[in-house]
């Protein structure tokens, strides 16, 4: 295997600092923070899913924040339109003419807060922003910004007033991130803070440019993998789909997706090419939503997560 040219110094030096300056804000969710970054650089997006008051905002506006890129959020509810979303065409006399007046799609890392509280029409008006970074107005198509990174919210189905994700609109999402409750440590450092602040909510200061984020996105791309990785990859996804438990397994997309974060994490924690272990980590987020389980399996309280970990506990590792 011929590796590729690695992060450079100056760009691992970047992702420290983003990585610190996230968990410093972010407390005792350093997971959360990792598939954050690495989805960012795989130029995917991603959906924090966990109850109310996990600080799941408070995560996605210090990426924002850190990244030094505009910032939108849209706090999604059961009577938001499409329109809300993406703008609409507005008649001016003056001028005897349209005008475009844009929606907060038009930004650069949108937060979608609590996704899940809109009906699936209003879901949907994301599917093309996120798939190609544009959107469709009226028949015109209008470029979005090339840094263009959603990050949804999404409380437990389980909750009052919630809609389920389409699947077409789960597939958008290049990582669907669990955001649990943090470490009693952490949490006792988080109250401290918010009480030395004076009840304010904590800060992240831009910590990159916008040039290092396109050289940084650019080279985890680029980052080489081995046949037997691919091949390892590819495995695990068959694997899913052979599941007795398993409804709906993984796609061929979804094999694309796994390698797509596996390089980023790689680049992420500072390697030349991808490793089994980089695939191992970030296989739970990518693939956990694209999962749909029987009836009977999800009866006996099995879930997507449960299915993957014994496929990876299955399938042979590369040597």
């Amino acid at each position: 295997m011929t590796p590729s040219p690695s992060v450079p110094a100056s760009g691992g030096t970047a992702l420290r600092r983003l990585l610190q300056a996230l968990e410093s804000t972010v407390l005792g969710q350093p997971q959360v923070v990792a598939d954050l970054v690495t989805a960012f650089l795989a130029r995917g997006h991603v959906l924090l899913e966990g109850v109310p008051g996990v600080a799941k905002t408070l995560t996605a506006r210090s990426m924002a924040s850190a990244l030094g890129l505009d910032f939108t959020r849209v706090q999604f509810t059961p009577d938001l339109m499409p329109s809300d979303i993406l703008g609409t065409n507005v008649f001016r006399p003056q001028d005897n003419a349209f005008q475009l007046v844009k929606g907060p799609v038009f930004t650069e890392v949108l937060v979608a807060d609590e996704i899940n509280r809109t009906p699936p029409k209003t879901q949907a008006a994301l599917l093309e922003a996120m798939e190609e970074r544009q959107v469709t107005i009226d028949g015109t198509t209008h470029a979005l910004p090339p840094h263009f990174f959603v990050v949804a919210t999404q409380n437990p189905l389980e909750l009052e007033g919630t809609y389920p994700l389409p699947e077409a609109q789960l597939d958008r999402f290049l990582m669907r991130v669990r955001v649990g409750y943090p470490p009693p440590e952490a949490e006792l450092d988080m109250v401290r803070g918010f009480h030395q602040r004076g009840g304010k909510a904590a800060q992240v200061e831009r910590v990159l440019e916008a040039s290092t984020l396109l050289e940084l996105q650019t080279r985890a791309s680029s980052v080489a993998c081995d046949e037997s990785v691919l091949a390892y990859a590819v495995r695990l996804i068959r694997e899913t789909r052979a599941n007795p438990r398993v409804r709906l397994g993984a796609s061929p997309r979804s094999a694309q997706a796994l390698l797509a974060a596996a390089k980023a994490r790689a680049a992420l924690n500072g390697g030349d090419f991808v490793t089994p272990d980089d695939v191992k980590a970030v296989c739970p987020s990518v693939l956990n939503h694209r999962l749909l389980l029987k009836a009977e399996a999800e009866v006996e309280g099995l879930t997507a997560d449960d299915v993957l970990r014994q496929t990876l506990e299955r399938v042979q590792v590369p040597r």
